[in-house]
C-alpha cells in the first residue's frame, strides 16, 4: 500500500502534506501535488493533514487511476519538501467535483 493525491488537490494545493512528510516524497505540478509511490513509506502522517481530504491509500475504490498518475506525474514535477502559499483563490474549488477533466495541468 501506499498514499496518492488524487482530483481534490487541484486547483488547491494545500500543501500541509508536505511539512509532514518524512521523506520528502511530494512532487509540484502547476496546479496540484502528487506522492511518488516507490518513496512513500506508508506511514499516513500526510493524510490526516490535508483539509481537503485529497490524500488516500491506494487501496480504496479509485484509488489504481490516481496510483498511475501519481507514479508518472511524480516522475517528471519537481520535488517540493517546503509548504508555499495555495492558490488565492483555492476556496472557490474545494468542494467541486470533476476537477482533473476540468482543470489539470501536466505542467509539460
Amino acid at each position: 500500500m501506499t498514499y496518492i493525491v488524487n482530483d481534490k488537490c487541484i486547483k488547491c494545493k494545500l500543501m500541509d502534506c508536505v511539512e509532514v512528510c518524512p521523506v520528502d516524497c511530494f512532487y509540484e505540478g502547476k496546479n496540484m501535488l502528487v506522492i511518488k509511490p516507490d518513496e512513500c513509506i506508508d506511514c499516513g502522517v500526510c493524510e490526516p493533514e490535508c483539509p481537503i481530504d485529497a490524500i488516500k491509500a491506494d487501496t480504496e475504490p479509485g484509488g489504481e487511476k490516481w496510483l498511475e498518475i501519481n507514479k508518472q506525474y511524480s516522475e517528471i514535477w519537481p520535488n517540493i519538501t517546503k509548504k508555499k502559499d495555495p492558490p488565492t483563490d483555492h476556496e472557490k474549488y474545494k468542494n467541486e467535483q470533476n476537477k482533473f477533466e476540468k482543470y489539470f495541468k501536466e505542467n509539460l
